[in-house]
Parts: structure tokens; C-alpha cells; sequence
């Protein structure tokens, strides 16, 4: 699913936009997963989701 980062915190987790309206709580945890050290607000991102439907990871946008 793709999204927009719109707050990224110190602790290294953030919130995002999804494209359908709905702003999402992301962990540092899944945030590091995708191999981030930071996110910008309005950086785009895809988000991989376990199937019971929380955030394991954030990655690079799929073009």
C-alpha cells in the first residue's frame, strides 16, 4: 500500500498518509526494517503489512 509520510518523531517512529485518506501510526521498529534512518513529511513510501494488518516494514515506493 502506498502513503506519504506526514510526521516523522525523534524516536524514529512516524505517521503516514495513506492514499485513501487515513493516517496511520508507524513504529520505529518498521521504520528500520525498511532500511531507514529518517523519513521526510511528504517522502512517499510503501507500507508491507503481516496479515492480521500491522506495519512490519516501510519501503522505497514502487513506481
Amino acid at each position: 500500500m502506498q502513503a506519504t509520510v506526514s510526521t516523522f518523531d525523534s524516536d524514529g517512529s512516524a505517521t503516514v498518509l495513506r492514499d485513501d485518506g487515513v493516517l496511520l501510526d508507524v513504529s520505529a521498529e518498521a521504520v528500520t526494517a525498511g532500511g531507514w534512518r529518517m523519513l521526510r513529511p511528504g517522502q512517499r513510501v510503501t507500507l508491507e503489512r503481516s496479515p492480521d494488518g500491522v506495519i512490519t516494514a516501510v519501503r522505497m515506493p514502487v513506481l
